[in-house]
This record gives structure tokens, sequence and C-alpha cells, in this order.
């Protein structure tokens, strides 16, 4: 029988939480310094591959094998394409033309494009009045971190915007392609194993045809140390993370971390990276943050009595 959740957080879930929104925050700080050296399909199959080894190491010693069927493994492949190749090299492109913070605050979105795309795509997450104002909001809050002259504009800052609306997009299939893994019977922390290692064999002879990484210098110190940062602590020990909170306070509670992220990822921009975020951005953000209380919807209800 399956560990019962308990929707109230108690003090080492918060905790918990406040880490992974840290952890993830800290993936846009990463990029950053790992893009401005090597190029993106790079960066994401450093983070891919070197997740895939530590997990694949990971998993003998929690008592979890990865399955061989092969339908499983098309599976992965699909998830890995959608949950990592794409969403991630779209997010590290963009950093090259964006700050950190308004990628972390863009990519704040996933939640809002999750419930459209559930609505299709599903019977049973069908669009509510407090969903439909979260969606409203949110999108009106991406309007004002654009600017309406931005909307209008073809520059190369509006379509990096535009390429983490459409990684965040991409994860909100990914969202709802990935129910299917629990119906399969695959472990969570399976199934992170093997939609990372799929992702690195689809990426590594995109990067080897188009970066020729052979050809670049050899990266600093700090690159390196940024490249192992987003693959040992932004993506395997966040799944880690993830998957702990997910078993203890459920997902309704797990959703709490789109709120907090773009704050780390922020904290560390402006502290490390010099980067400045304009007041629209900062506004684009509240609306956003409000967009996403009235999806998650206890706000409403605490509101209500």
């Amino acid at each position: 029988m399956a560990a019962q959740i308990d929707t109230t957080m108690k003090p080492t879930e918060w905790a918990l939480l406040i880490l992974l929104a840290l952890v993830w925050g800290g993936s846009f700080f990463f990029n950053a310094v790992a893009v401005a050296a090597l190029p993106p399909f790079t960066v994401v199959f450093a983070r891919v591959f070197l997740a895939a080894l530590i997990l694949l190491a990971v998993l003998p010693v929690v008592g979890i094998k990865m399955p061989k069927e092969p339908r499983i493994w098309w599976a992965f492949l699909v998830m890995g394409l959608i949950n990592n190749a794409i969403p991630f090299t779209l997010i590290v492109w963009s950093q090259i033309h964006i700050a950190s913070g308004l990628a972390a605050i863009l990519n704040a979105t996933t939640p809002l494009f999750t419930v459209l795309v559930a609505h299709m795509a599903t019977s049973d997450e069908r669009l509510t009045k407090g969903r439909v104002l979260g969606v409203i909001l949110g999108f009106v809050g991406v309007i004002t971190l654009i600017g309406l002259d931005g909307m209008a504009a073809e520059n190369t800052k509006t379509l990096a915007i535009f390429a983490v609306l459409a990684g965040a997009l991409v994860y909100g299939v990914a969202g709802i392609y990935g129910r299917r893994f629990a119906a399969l019977g695959v472990p969570p922390l399976a199934t992170a194993t093997g939609q990372v290692t799929a992702s690195s064999a689809l990426l590594l002879p995109v990067m080897l045809v188009v970066d020729q990484p052979w050809t670049l210098p050899m990266p600093s110190g700090p690159v390196l140390l940024s490249l192992l940062g987003i693959a040992a602590i932004s993506t395997a020990f966040a799944y880690f993370l993830y998957f702990r909170i997910l078993a203890t306070a459920g997902a309704t509670n797990l959703l709490l971390v789109t709120f907090l992220i773009p704050v780390s990822a922020i904290l560390l921009g402006v502290s490390f990276l010099g980067e400045i975020l304009l007041p629209q951005h900062l506004a684009g953000m509240a609306l956003i943050g409000g967009g996403l209380a009235a999806i998650d919807g206890r706000v409403w209800r605490m509101v209500r009595g």
C-alpha cells in the first residue's frame, strides 16, 4: 500500500521545498556561467549525461532496477525529448540574450501551460473558474514582462523570451505525458534516470554535428564547476528532492516550488552575475505569481473560510 500523503506541510517539507527552489533556481545561474563559454547543445548534453551517470550509480544503492521493456524505453525517449532536450536547449540558448532571473520568471509560466494542455488532453483535469482566472492573470504578467513594444519587435531578446515560453509549453506537455509512467509501474526515480539517459542519447549526435566540441577551447574551472553543479545539484539531486516531497506532501503542495524558483534565481543573478531586473519584470512576476495562486486555489479556499 502506498504511503498516505499528508497535505499539511510540516517544517521538514517546507525546508525541502525551499531547498528544491534553491536547487532549481540555481540551474539558471549555472546555465548563465556555462553558456558564456560553451554552446547550448554542449551545456545541455553535459547536464543530462552527467546526471544520468549519477542517477545510474544511485539506483542500485536504493534498490531500484531499470525496466527493460522496449515500450517503456520508447516512452523514456519521448519524455527525454520533451522534458529535457527541447526545453533545456531553449532555455540555455535564451540565457545568452536575457538575464537568468528573467528566464526563471518566464519559466514559472509552466503551470499555466500545463492546465491548458491538461484541459485539452485529459478528461479529469478540466479548466475551472479559478484556473481560467489564473491563466489570464499569468499571461497578462507575460505581456507586462515583454511590454507591448517588445511584442511587436523582432529582435534577439524578444526571440529569447519566446524561446523560454516555448520551453514552458513543452514542459506542460511533458507533465501530462509523464503521467503514464505510474500506470506502467515505473518507479519515479527510474523515470528520472530513464529520461536523462534517453535525452543524452538524443543530444549526443546533435552536439557533435552542431557544436563540434573538440574544436572548442578548454573550459575554465568555473565553467566546469557550473556543468557539474547543474548536473549533480540541479538535476540529479533535484529529482531526489522532487520525488521525496511528492511522496510525503503531494503534487499540490509541490506546485508551491514554482513561486519560489524565480526568487532564488533572481537573488543568485543579482548577487553573483551583476544582473538587473526592471520594474516591469517584477510587476510581471507578481502577476504570474497571482495566476499561479489562482491555479493552486488554496488562497481562494482560505478566503472562503
